[in-house]
């Protein structure tokens, strides 16, 4: 049997960082098991405004699902892992994370992506990737059922905002970086049989 949510509460994550973006185009399953989700990670300072209408959403869910129960439980769910809205330090070995809060969010539904004109983006447009900055939009609800209770932040849509350093490391190369190549030199940084590949950089 499904459960029965209560009303969601939506809120808007203006101006912050996205991590885990493959999942915005593709369902993926979550360590290997249940069903295939489309997610996403949104990471801001502990100062950001935005996490003030987190926790107010959080407690609010909370309260209207378990009622005078709300706090205890919630004590319970923050110590277990078990709220979508997180702190960064427990995941420092990720880029990003270390000093910020995040909220983790996943839905069944693939979310709306779009660019900062409103028009809509596709996974060959390069963005949003994993350490841009973008508007997402979750909504928070409270999950009590077969497996457990839990605090969730539903996915709902992102908007590129702006470039920010890529996690992870590198970026799609720009046509400015590159020389032209005449035809006379398209093989002249052929590399030389039998030469060490290595040498002179150790």
């Amino acid at each position: 049997m499904t459960e029965k949510k209560q009303e969601d509460t939506i809120v808007r994550l203006d101006n912050v960082r996205i991590a885990f973006t493959s999942a915005l185009w593709k369902a993926e399953q979550v360590g290997g098991a249940g069903k295939p989700a489309f997610s996403a990670t949104f990471l801001m300072p502990p100062e950001h405004p935005a996490l003030a209408d987190v926790k107010a959403a959080i407690k609010k869910v909370a309260i209207e699902k378990w009622g005078d129960e709300a706090g205890p439980i919630l004590q319970q769910l923050v110590a277990s892992d078990r709220v979508c809205l997180r702190n960064g330090d427990a995941k420092a070995n990720y880029d990003g994370f270390a000093g910020n809060m995040y909220v983790a969010a996943r839905g069944y539904v693939r979310p709306l992506i779009i660019n900062a004109d409103k028009s809509a983006l596709a996974e060959s447009d390069g963005k949003p990737y994993s350490g841009c900055y973008v508007n997402g939009q979750v909504s928070i609800w409270a999950q009590q059922n077969q497996y457990g209770k839990r605090i969730n932040a539903q996915l709902g849509g992102v908007q590129f905002l702006r470039d920010g350093d890529s996690f992870g490391g590198g970026h799609v190369a720009d046509v400015s970086e590159f020389d032209t190549v005449n035809e006379g030199g398209a093989d002249g940084a052929a590399p030389v049989a039998g030469a060490d590949p290595l040498e002179g950089l150790i």
